[in-house]
């Protein structure tokens, strides 16, 4: 069975196939919606239905509330078509530009910046022409077909050929164990992507504050690296928080940056300071609304804990000024948040 999708204000139409999810078979089709982590964790798909009929696959109430199901909203990433459908969504350009591949990568160099945290520089198939943009995430493909989700640390232009993951332990984990014990160089893994639709938009010249808490710091990192390259005046100034001052765990690499592009500011913030800490304290997200109270004119992108994401959201909006729309979000649901497993 088919079912043709209607995208508005845009106009875009697509095709829906057997069980495809509205997102699904969107990305598929090369149709930029905006979402996250395609497991109705995280709410950043959702968008108003407005014809047709859909049902929702498993997601969470704080993603999509019965309240707002019973409203006309759907999570495009678990909404299966019943029927042709119209909906109200924001496209995001750029977003369906390249090809989703599924392709082997050779691990080529692993460490531990930090006792619980490993950056993986993958090497990509030579014959596979993949191309992303700096922020969005890839799947590996686990040999039980489970999938676990990472942000692409480096701009392409920055490691041509290769990628940078950031992947934080979670003890119990299936894929974090694996890389914390066996995992080494010159293995393979199998791997799906780009995905996401957490990147630059460079289409504005409003400042930009960058709020990153754990390795939500990885696509920050990526989004750094492509505005230095192409040559962005935008202010920026990044929001680092960590508990301990060891968890910042690239802290080396985010100064320099700051002291080598003059239009980047860096802020590390500390909600359980170390002894001598002489830098701010606190939540993440407090730190850049004691600096920065009228948000109005800028952009905000968001990357880390759902909680710390969910509350400068809400913060940021309410209280700050901030357009609903100039707020870009990753949220890094593990599978414990997605599931209840590991």
């Amino acid at each position: 069975m088919s079912y043709q999708i209607t995208i508005q204000p845009a106009g875009r139409v697509y095709a829906a196939e057997g069980d495809d999810t509205l997102l699904g078979a969107a990305i598929r089709n090369g149709v930029g919606l905006p979402y996250g982590c395609k497991d109705g964790a995280c709410g950043s798909c959702k968008s108003k239905l407005l014809e047709g009929a859909v049902v929702h696959g498993n997601h969470q109430a704080k993603a999509l509330s019965a309240e707002e199901e019973a409203a006309g909203f759907v999570l495009t990433c678990c909404a299966t078509p019943q029927t042709d459908c119209t909906l109200e969504a924001r496209t995001v350009p750029g977003a369906g530009e390249f090809p989703v591949l599924k392709l082997p990568t050779r691990v080529v160099a692993l460490t531990k910046p930090a006792a619980d945290v490993a950056v993986l520089t993958m090497q990509l198939a030579a014959n596979q022409n993949f191309q992303f943009r700096a922020g969005q995430y890839v799947e590996f493909i686990l040999r039980d077909g489970a999938r676990r989700s990472y942000s692409m640390a480096n701009a392409p232009h920055s490691l041509p050929g290769q990628i940078e993951l950031h992947i934080r332990h979670m003890p119990g984990g299936k894929f974090t164990d694996h890389v914390f014990g066996a995992l080494k160089e010159k293995d393979i893994l199998r791997m799906e992507g780009p995905f996401g639709s957490f990147f630059l938009r460079e289409d504005s010249d409003k400042p930009i504050v960058l709020l990153a808490s754990g390795t939500g710091f990885a696509p920050i990192k990526a989004i750094i690296e492509r505005a230095r390259h192409i040559g962005s005046t935008r202010p920026m100034v990044l929001y680092w928080g960590a508990r301990r001052q060891g968890d910042l765990y690239l802290n080396d690499w985010a100064a320099q940056a700051a002291a080598e592009w003059p239009v980047l500011t860096y802020v590390p913030v500390l909600s359980e300071p170390d002894a001598g800490w002489a830098g701010r304290t606190g939540f993440v997200h407090h730190a850049v609304m004691q600096d920065l109270p009228d948000l109005s004119a800028h952009q905000v992108y968001a990357c880390g804990a759902p909680i710390m994401v969910e509350s400068a959201q809400k913060d940021f909006i309410t209280q700050c000024r901030l357009p609903l729309d100039e707020f870009y979000a990753d949220a890094f649901t593990s599978e414990a948040d997605k599931h209840g497993g590991a």
